[in-house]
This record gives structure tokens, C-alpha cells and sequence, in this order.
């Protein structure tokens, strides 16, 4: 079977990139109203996709939010329903001279395949649909197809859909195409993935702005004290020095120094913060980092002490965290470390569940063999992710009965997010062998996941 699999994604692999590379010319983002209808059009295409690979009830959804897509394989008599999850909308692009192709052109350069949405996530669609076809189009499980449209915005109506379309969604294994391998070469499972919380805080110093020479000196300037304030966040190795945030024990793996260079594009001369194995920094502790900033720009600006000033604060929280009680935290320490009595307000911003995957039972144990035949023996790893899923806790306590397998198709220089996003083609012609082996292997299991999550 795997020999016969492995020839028929070989022969899949060609249209399946054809139409991976359609999928990331439309500009599908959620986040810029202007762009609405690109999405729609991303939903449309994704719809035409799985029509024509032989999905039945194929329906583009909304619960208000962006559009998602579901289409159906009914499963044979006895055999188990698996829900394939990946998400169709990207993260805006940012500044376009700065891509060494046009993010919205698929373009090849060595092993990789660059543009925005070219991994995360249409090329989990794309794997999808790779199983599919490589099953002739009649897998041995019945497959269920999940594709969301506003996951790179928070997902703020995935809830309601899940609700409302509970019945079509139930399924036994629920695989989640939006992961990372631990490295080129070398599978890897999911297992912890970090919250996130977020706030935006603004100080306030003056009822207008003064002069600086006039008053500097005497009068504190708001961003003067912004700064300051952000700077407690951190002891001074780097450590998050809010009180009262959890941490939780993560995989034992070795993260040498060279290669977090590599991977996180540290600077010559830059050190890594905080303390503790690499892993159980980025896995299993809180993070927290100022990613924005509202206040006048270094060109042009004048000799004036600034009223107020303002700034986004996000935070990373590990397996274990109560996301609210998390941001209570981050919130009383800026309260009680704001400098000199300025005015501080604070709005709270989005609640993103961490979660912890116990990843025993047998569909786990078809999902690492399928791994392991895909990349010819290599033994998978259980990983944690330093970013954020939250919506995996929702199909958790939704679908309390089935094995969440998290997976896809990145890598540490997949660039997720930033310029030159990029997919590794041999990776995914591996990731895509595995779907459908797992596929395979979960017909071959008895009583495949219940009460196994």
C-alpha cells in the first residue's frame, strides 16, 4: 500500500502545486476590509477545488466572519470520519520591495516555493487535497474538509461556526494542517502550543504638548514614560518579569546555538534572551514582546514633549495558563510600574487558550508510522510551538470524543508571517505522502479514537 501511495501522490504532486499556485494569487486577507472579496474568491476557488476532486455537499459558510468552505467524503460502513483542518486566508504582505518576488506570484527559487500563503496555510489545502486525489478519490475513512477564511485574524467567529455546523463537522480525528515540523527532514507531531493575550496601553503626561526646551526636564514626556514602563516587563536577562504567569515542563529536545541563529535570524553580536533550555523558553514559557507603537515619527519630528503615547503589548502564555487570569497579570503590573503618576488606561485585547495534547492512542500511533514511512524511517518528534492556535481548545471542548492530531506543513525557515514566506517542496511532497498514508492507517484501526484525546 505505502509503495502504490507514494507513486500516486508522486503523480498528484504536479496539478496539486498548479493549484497551490492559484490559491496564492488571490490576495485572500481577512484583516484588510479592501480585500474582503478576495477572500470570497479564495472561498469560491477552494469550493471549486474540492468539487472537482469528488467531495459531496461542498458549501461555502460563514457565521458572519470570513468564509469557509466544507465538503464531505461519507465514510464506508465501520470506518472512522477524519476532519481535515487548514485555513485559506494569509497575513497581509507588508512592504512588497521588500520580497524578492511579488508575494501574490508563486515563485520557485532553490528547494522552495516563495509567496504569501505558499505555507501557511494553502499549502495545508493543497495537502489535503493531495490524500485526496492520491486516494483516487475514494480514501478508506470518510473524510470531512475544513476550511476556514479568517484564521490569521484571531478567528473570532470559528466558535459560532463550529456550533452551528456541529453536525457536519463530527468526526473520530480531527488533523489540524497548520504546524511545523522540528526541522528540514526530520516529522514532527504537535503536542503544546502557547496562548496569547494581548492589551493596548496609553500614558498619559501633559494636557497638550509643551515645548521641550521650555519645559524639558521638569515636564515628563508620555513616551518617555512608555518606554520606561515597557521596560519592566523584563528582568535583565531578558525573563518575563510579570508576577503570577505559569510555566509547564515541555519535549526534551536540544536547540543548539548555531542553529537558533540560523532559524530566528539573530544578529551578529545579538544575544538570545531569557534563561533556561531554548525549548522551554519558546514552549513552555510566557513571552512578551511591544509590537506596535502609537506615537510621532523619528522624520520630521519636532523639539516637542509628546501628551501621550500609546503601544500594543502581546503576550505568550504556556500550556497550563488561564488566558484571563493571565491578562489580569500583565495588566496589574503595568498599573502598579507606570512612572512618575502618569494616567494610565489599558484595553483589553484577545484571549487565546494554550493547550497540551496527550498524544497516546492509535490514532497517534497511525500518525507516526505514516511519519515515519514518509520520511523514509525518520523517527517523529512530539514539539511544542511557541506560537498560537487558540481555536484547538475549541474543537476540543466542541468535540470533546476525538483525537486532535496537529501537524503541517512548515519548517524553522518557513518564515510564517514575514517576507519571503516560503515552502520547502520536498517537505511538503512528504507531508502529503503522510496524509495519505494516515489516512490508511486510521481505516486500519480499531475503535480510532474515542476517548483516546
Amino acid at each position: 500500500m505505502g509503495t502504490s501511495l507514494a507513486a500516486a501522490v508522486s503523480a498528484a504532486l504536479p496539478g496539486v502545486r498548479a493549484d497551490l499556485e492559484d490559491l496564492v494569487r488571490i490576495e485572500s486577507v481577512w484583516a484588510d476590509p479592501d480585500r474582503h472579496d478576495a477572500v470570497r474568491r479564495s472561498a469560491e476557488a477552494v469550493a471549486s477545488l474540492l468539487t472537482d476532486a469528488g467531495f459531496i455537499d461542498v458549501e461555502i459558510v460563514s457565521a458572519g466572519g470570513g468564509p469557509a468552505v466544507i465538503g464531505h467524503h461519507r465514510a464506508p460502513a465501520g470506518a472512522p470520519t477524519v476532519l481535515l483542518y487548514a485555513h485559506h486566508d494569509v497575513q497581509p504582505e507588508g512592504d512588497h520591495d521588500a520580497w524578492d518576488s511579488p508575494p501574490f506570484q508563486a515563485t520557485e527559487r532553490g528547494e522552495r516555493l516563495y509567496g504569501r500563503g505558499a505555507a501557511d496555510d494553502k499549502a495545508g489545502i493543497a495537502a489535503h487535497l493531495a490524500a485526496y486525489r492520491a486516494h483516487d478519490g475514494n480514501p478508506p475513512v470518510g473524510v470531512t474538509v475544513f476550511v476556514e477564511g479568517e484564521e490569521e485574524s484571531g478567528s473570532p467567529t470559528l466558535v459560532s461556526l463550529l456550533h452551528k455546523y456541529r453536525d457536519r463537522l463530527s468526526a473520530d480525528v480531527i488533523v489540524i494542517a497548520d504546524s511545523t515540523n522540528w526541522d528540514v527532514g526530520v516529522p514532527a507531531l504537535t503536542v503544546s502550543l502557547r496562548g496569547l493575550v494581548d492589551c493596548e496601553v496609553e500614558v498619559r503626561t501633559l494636557s497638550h504638548a509643551v515645548h521641550s526646551g521650555m519645559w524639558g526636564g521638569v515636564a515628563p514626556d508620555a513616551l518617555t514614560a512608555l518606554c520606561r514602563l515597557v521596560a519592566t516587563l523584563h528582568d535583565e536577562d531578558g525573563n518575563v518579569a510579570v508576577e503570577g504567569l505559569h510555566t509547564c515542563e515541555v519535549a526534551d529536545l536540544d536547540y543548539p546555538d548555531d542553529r537558533l541563529r540560523t532559524d530566528s535570524g539573530l544578529l551578529p553580536g545579538v544575544h538570545a534572551i531569557g534563561s533556561g533550555p531554548v525549548v522551554h523558553r519558546l514552549w513552555g514559557k510566557p513571552a512578551i514582546a511591544v509590537i506596535g507603537i502609537d506615537a510621532p515619527a523619528a522624520g520630521g519630528a519636532s523639539n516637542t514633549l509628546v501628551p501621550s503615547a500609546r503601544a500594543k503589548i502581546s503576550m505568550r502564555i504556556a500550556p497550563g495558563s488561564d488566558a484571563a487570569a493571565s491578562l489580569d497579570a500583565l495588566v496589574t503590573h503595568l498599573q502598579a510600574h507606570v512612572p512618575w503618576g502618569a494616567e494610565i488606561h489599558i484595553e483589553r485585547g484577545e484571549l487565546g487558550s494554550a493547550y497540551a495534547i496527550d498524544a497516546r492512542g492509535p490514532a497517534y500511533d497511525a500518525a507516526r508510522s505514516a511519519f515515519r514511512e514518509a520520511w523514509d524511517g525518520t523517527e517523529p518528534v512530539d514539539i511544542g510551538v511557541g506560537g498560537s492556535i487558540p481555536f484547538i481548545a475549541e474543537f476540543a471542548k466542541i468535540f470533546p470524543d476525538a483525537a486532535i492530531v496537529v501537524t503541517g506543513v512548515e519548517d524553522p525557515d518557513t518564515r510564517a508571517h514575514g517576507i519571503n514566506e516560503g515552502l520547502h517542496l520536498a517537505e511538503f511532497a512528504r507531508v502529503c505522502l503522510a496524509e495519505a498514508l494516515l489516512l490508511s492507517n486510521l481505516a486500519d484501526t480499531t475503535d480510532t479514537a474515542r476517548g483516546q484525546r
